[in-house]
C-alpha cells in the first residue's frame, strides 16, 4: 500500500514538472505530428539531465573561436622555448607529439622558404613571442587558400595568404608573417588543456574559405543554397572578389564572408540567407534545449565605455584598439529563418533560455534560441543549463588576427572553463574548443579533396578551375537540391580542436580525421539517435569525435583551473570565477 505521505510527495513533484512537460510538447511543422515531450524532471534531476543520451554527456558547450591553423598554435608542441619574461611551459613525461612542424621536420628547409615564387617574403616558419600577440589578419579567402596549398605542395603561403603587420621587423613585417607560430609561452592555456585533456591533430574545415562558411558548417548547415537578400556583387572571378559563385545548377554557393539577411546589425548592402537546415531545427523538433550565445548580441546592454546597441565595443590592451563586440557574419543561426532572431529580441526570462516555448505556456519565446553571452552564465547559474550551447566571444576575445589575439582569447576560454568546472553539471559536460577557419596561417597538413568543385574562376587547388581529380572521375557532391554543385572544395585547412571534459581522454592526441561538422554529428549521435540533416550537409560524412573521449572510464578526469592572464595551472579556482561578469 502506498502511504499518504508518499502519494502527496509524488503529486507535488508532478505539479513541479508539469510546466516543463507542457513546454516540451511542440509540433514538427514538417509533418504536423506532435513531438513527444522531454522526460519530466524529478526533484533532483534537471530536464536536460533526464534526457536519454547515447553517452554520459548531457551538456555540450562549443567554444567556437576564430581563424587559427593547427601549426599556428601547436607547431612545436609539447616543447616550448621558455625565454625569460614569458610564462613557462614544461610538458609532462610521456606527452604525445602530434603531427606538427617539429615531427614533420619542416622548421627548416621549408618549401615556402625554397620556393622563389614567394619572392623576398620567402621564409621558414618562425616563432612569434608574447610581444607579437597582435598580428595582421592573413588572407583566408576560398580561392587564396587553395592557391597557397598549391596542389598539395603547400609552398605558396607568403604569396597568396600572407599579410604583414606595419612596424614589424624581419618576416613579421612582410607577407612572410603568415609562417609565424606561437608556442606554450603565449598560448599557454591551450597547451595546458592539451596536457590534461584531449586534442585532435587531424581536424579540418569542411571546405576552404573564411568565417561564414565555417560558422554554417559547425552547426550542420552547408554553403550551397545561398539566397541573396541584398547585394552589390556578381559571382566571383579572379579579377573581381565576391562572396558567391554560380553552383552550376541554377543556384548559388557561398564561398566567402557576408552578413545574414534581416539582422538589424547587418550591412544594408550585402545580406544572404541559406536554404539548408541546421542542427537547431533538429533539436527543436525533439524539444531539446539549446542556444547560440554571442558576445555583443544583447543590444540592450551598455558597456563600461558607454557604447550600446550594434555599436557595443571593447578596448583591447593587446591589439590597442576599440573592437565592436558583435560581428553578424559570425552568427551561425542567423542565416536560417527558422533559427534566426533578426531583431535581437530578449528572452522572456532566464527560465526560458534554451526553450522554443515559454515554460508553462504555448507562447513562442521571442529570442528563438539566440542570446547574449551574459545569458549563458545566467542560465547555468539558475540551474537551466541547455543541453547544447554554442558560444562566441566578444570579438576582441575571439582570436581573429587583426582585431583579436591569443592572449585575449585565453582570457575568454579560461573564464568559460573555470566557471563550468565549478557547476554541479560539470560531471556530465563536454566543452569543445575549435575554430571556424585557419585565417590563411601556414599549416603543413593537406588532405586531397573528397568534395570536388570545378568553378573556372574560384577553384585553383589542383589546377586552374580544378579542385579534385577531374570532373569525369570525381564529380562534385550534391547540394541542397540533390544535384552536384560547385563551390564546396574540401576538406579545407587544418584547425585545432580539443575536448575538455571529465570524460575526455587524458594527455591524448587523436589522429582520427574529423572536421568542424563533426561537432554537429556528435550532437546528432548523442541526442538524436544519429539523425542527419540531409540536403548535402557535411554531417553525413564527418568523422566521429568519440576517439577524444574515454566513455569506458569513470568520467573522473580532474578539474584543471587556469590563470586567465598567463594560462598557468592553479591550485584553486580564481576569485570570482564561479559568478563571472556578463559579456
Amino acid at each position: 500500500m502506498i502511504s499518504f505521505k508518499k502519494s502527496q510527495l509524488r503529486f507535488t513533484a508532478l505539479l513541479t514538472a508539469l510546466p516543463f512537460a507542457l513546454q516540451g510538447c511542440v509540433m514538427d511543422s514538417s509533418n504536423s505530428v506532435a513531438v513527444p515531450p522531454a522526460p519530466a524532471p524529478t526533484a533532483s534531476i534537471s530536464p536536460q539531465d533526464a534526457l536519454v543520451t547515447a553517452t554520459p554527456i548531457k551538456h555540450v558547450v562549443v567554444i567556437y573561436n576564430e581563424n587559427v591553423s593547427f601549426d599556428h598554435y601547436f607547431a612545436t608542441y609539447p616543447t616550448a622555448t621558455n625565454p625569460a619574461g614569458e610564462p613557462s611551459f614544461t610538458a609532462a613525461a610521456g606527452t604525445p607529439v602530434p603531427n606538427n612542424l617539429t615531427s614533420a621536420n619542416l622548421l627548416i628547409n621549408n618549401p615556402n622558404f625554397t620556393n622563389a615564387a614567394n619572392g623576398t617574403s620567402a621564409t621558414n616558419p618562425f616563432r612569434l613571442d608574447i610581444t607579437q600577440a597582435a598580428t595582421a589578419d592573413q588572407n583566408h579567402a576560398y580561392t587564396a587558400e587553395q592557391q597557397a596549398y598549391d596542389n598539395g605542395m603547400m609552398d605558396l603561403f607568403p604569396k597568396y595568404t600572407g599579410a604583414a603587420t606595419t612596424g614589424g621587423v624581419g618576416a613579421f613585417g612582410t607577407t612572410g608573417q603568415v609562417m609565424g607560430y606561437y608556442d606554450g609561452n603565449t598560448v599557454t592555456a591551450l597547451w595546458n588543456y592539451a596536457q590534461h585533456f584531449a586534442m585532435s591533430d587531424n581536424a579540418y574545415t569542411d571546405d576552404y574559405g573564411p568565417s561564414t562558411p565555417g560558422a554554417l558548417e559547425v552547426v550542420g548547415d552547408q554553403t550551397n543554397g545561398m539566397v541573396n537578400i541584398a547585394t552589390t556583387h556578381t559571382p566571383f572571378t579572379l579579377a573581381a572578389y565576391s562572396y558567391f559563385i554560380n553552383d552550376g545548377q541554377g543556384g548559388y554557393t557561398l564561398i566567402n564572408d557576408v552578413d545574414p539577411g534581416y539582422d538589424t546589425c547587418s550591412s544594408t548592402t550585402n545580406q544572404v540567407m541559406m536554404s539548408g537546415k541546421n542542427i537547431g531545427e533538429l533539436l527543436n523538433a525533439k524539444a531539446i534545449t539549446w542556444g547560440g550565445f554571442m558576445g555583443g548580441f544583447n543590444l540592450t546592454t551598455t558597456n563600461a565605455n558607454g557604447t550600446t546597441g550594434c555599436k557595443r565595443s571593447t578596448y583591447s590592451d593587446v591589439v590597442r584598439s576599440i573592437v565592436t563586440d558583435y560581428i553578424p557574419h559570425h552568427n551561425w543561426f542567423q542565416y536560417d529563418a527558422k533559427t534566426a532572431n533578426p531583431t535581437h529580441a530578449r528572452p522572456t526570462s532566464t527560465a526560458a533560455i534554451g526553450y522554443t516555448l515559454v515554460p508553462g505556456s504555448q507562447t513562442v519565446d521571442p529570442a528563438n534560441h539566440e542570446y547574449g553571452m551574459n545569458d549563458f552564465f545566467a542560465a547555468v547559474e539558475a540551474g537551466n543549463f541547455p543541453s547544447v550551447s554554442f558560444l562566441k566571444a566578444p570579438a576582441y576575445q575571439d582570436s581573429h588576427a587583426g582585431y583579436s589575439d591569443p592572449l585575449d582569447e585565453q582570457a575568454f576560454v579560461t573564464k568559460i572553463v573555470n566557471f563550468l568546472q565549478q557547476q554541479p553539471d560539470w560531471k556530465n559536460t563536454a566543452v569543445i574548443v575549435t575554430y571556424d577557419d585557419s585565417d590563411g596561417w601556414y599549416d603543413h597538413a593537406y588532405v586531397a579533396p573528397t568534395s570536388a568543385s570545378y568553378d573556372s574562376q574560384a577553384d585553383q587547388l589542383n589546377g586552374s578551375g580544378v579542385c579534385g581529380a577531374g570532373a569525369s572521375t570525381q564529380p562534385a557532391l550534391p547540394g541542397v537540391n540533390g544535384l552536384p554543385v560547385n563551390g564546396r572544395c574540401g576538406p579545407g585547412t587544418r584547425i585545432p580542436l580539443m575536448v575538455i571534459s571529465p570524460w575526455a581522454q587524458t594527455n591524448y592526441v587523436s589522429h582520427v580525421q574529423i572536421s568542424v561538422s563533426s561537432v554537429a554529428r556528435f550532437i546528432e549521435d548523442n541526442w538524436l539517435g544519429g539523425q542527419r540533416l540531409g540536403g548535402g550537409s557535411w554531417d553525413a560524412t564527418a568523422g566521429s569525435l568519440n576517439d577524444l573521449f574515454n566513455f569506458s572510464g569513470s568520467g573522473n578526469a580532474p578539474v584543471v583551473y587556469l590563470d586567465p592572464t598567463v594560462g598557468k595551472v592553479l591550485s584553486a579556482p580564481p576569485a570570482g570565477s564561479a559568478t563571472p561578469t556578463s559579456l
